[in-house]
C-alpha cells in the first residue's frame, strides 16, 4: 500500500480544531463521534456488510481470482443500483512479469462534464509467507466507495463525479516505481485520449476503518483540499477523528497531483496491522467507515464551488 514520506508535524491550530485533537486514541471509541445536528447519509451498516464479503474473497491480489471476484462484486452492486460499472483493463510491468489489472469505473452524470473523482484502490499487497486479507488496507475504502455510490447516486450535482476502484496500488516487492500501477494507468489513458482536462479535483480513501480512526493532513495533498475537508470534519463534529497534525504520503493520488489536478488523500496511517496477517474484520469499526464518507459528501458542494471559482 502507500509510502510514508515524512515524519509527523503539528501544525498550528485550524479552524476546524478545537478540544483536544491529540487525545488518546484508546479513550474514544469512533462511536462517540456521531454528528448530532443531522443524521448523516453513509449507511453504517451497508459499507460494513460489503467489508464481509470483500474479506471473505480472501487476498485480492492484482492478477488473482479473488481481484476478479472482487470486480465482478463491484459491478453487481453498482447494477443493483441501476449504474454501469466499466472495467479498463491494461498490462502493468512489475518486476515479476506483466500482470494483468483492472480499474472499474462508475461515472454519475452531473449538469456538467468536469469530474471530480472519488476513489480508493481495492487490490491487497502480494504476499507468499502468510495470508493477508487487507480488511482496513484495500477493504475499507472499497466498502466505502460501495456505499457512497448509493449515497451519492440521487443527489443533485453540477459536476459529474466518477468512481474509480484502482487496481494495482500495493507494491510488488519493495515500495519504487512498482506500485500504484492503476491511478498511474487512469490518468496516462486520460492523457492519450484528452480527457484529462474534465479532471477537475480527486478524493482519495484508503485506510479508512480502523477502530478510533486518527486522520492527519497528507502534505502531498493540495492545500485548500486539505482546508475544505478539514473544516467540513469540524462543523460535523469530527475533530478528534481529523487531527491537527500532518503527515506526507505517496499513494494514488500522486500520479493525479504531478498531473496537475489538485488532490487529496483520506488516510489513516497508524494502523499497527498494516501488511500483517493481522489485518481482519476484528480491527474495524463500520463508524469510521461511515465518519470518512459523511464528511466526504458534505465536503463536495463547498469542492464543487471552489473549483468553478477557478475557471
Amino acid at each position: 500500500m502507500i509510502h510514508r514520506t515524512a515524519a509527523l508535524a503539528l501544525f498550528g491550530v485550524m479552524s476546524c480544531s478545537t478540544g483536544n485533537a491529540a487525545a488518546d486514541r484508546t479513550a474514544r471509541p469512533a462511536e462517540a463521534q456521531r454528528p448530532t445536528a443531522q443524521a448523516a447519509p453513509v449507511d453504517a451498516d451497508r459499507a460494513w456488510a460489503h467489508l464481509k464479503e470483500l474479506v471473505g474473497f480472501g487476498p485480492r491480489p492484482a492478477g488473482s481470482a479473488a481481484n476478479k471476484r472482487t470486480r465482478e462484486y463491484i459491478a453487481r452492486e453498482m447494477k443493483a443500483l441501476g449504474l454501469e460499472a466499466r472495467e479498463q483493463a491494461f498490462l502493468a510491468d512489475t518486476r515479476y512479469g506483466d500482470v494483468s489489472m483492472a480499474n472499474v469505473i462508475v461515472t454519475l452524470p452531473g449538469t456538467r462534464a468536469e469530474r471530480i473523482i472519488i476513489g480508493s484502490h481495492f487490490d491487497t499487497k502480494p504476499e507468499k509467507d502468510f495470508e493477508f486479507v487487507g480488511a482496513n488496507d484495500g477493504g475499507s475504502s472499497t466498502a466505502l466507495l460501495i456505499e457512497l455510490a448509493r449515497v451519492l447516486k440521487d443527489q443533485p450535482r453540477e459536476f459529474t463525479y466518477e468512481l474509480v476502484f484502482f487496481d494495482g496500488e500495493e507494491a510488488w516487492g519493495e515500495w519504487s516505481t512498482g506500485n500504484t500501477f492503476g491511478s498511474r494507468h487512469y490518468v496516462d489513458a486520460a492523457k492519450k485520449d484528452g480527457t484529462l482536462a474534465t479532471v477537475k479535483a480527486m478524493i482519495l480513501l484508503d485506510m479508512v476503518g480502523e477502530r478510533n480512526i486518527q486522520l492527519r493532513q497528507d502534505m502531498s495533498s493540495t492545500g485548500w483540499l486539505n482546508d475544505i475537508v478539514w473544516s467540513t470534519a469540524g462543523r460535523l463534529g469530527h475533530q478528534r477523528t481529523f487531527l491537527a497534525e500532518t503527515t506526507a504520503v505517496d499513494d494514488d493520488h500522486i500520479p493525479f497531483i504531478r498531473a496537475g489536478i489538485p488532490a487529496i488523500d483520506l488516510i489513516d496511517l497508524d494502523y499497527p496491522a498494516w501488511h500483517t496477517a493481522g489485518d481482519t474484520l476484528d480491527k474495524i469499526d463500520p463508524m469510521s467507515m461511515k465518519i470518512v464518507g459523511d464528511v466526504v459528501v458534505a465536503a463536495l458542494p463547498a469542492i464543487t464551488a471552489r473549483l468553478k471559482t477557478d475557471r
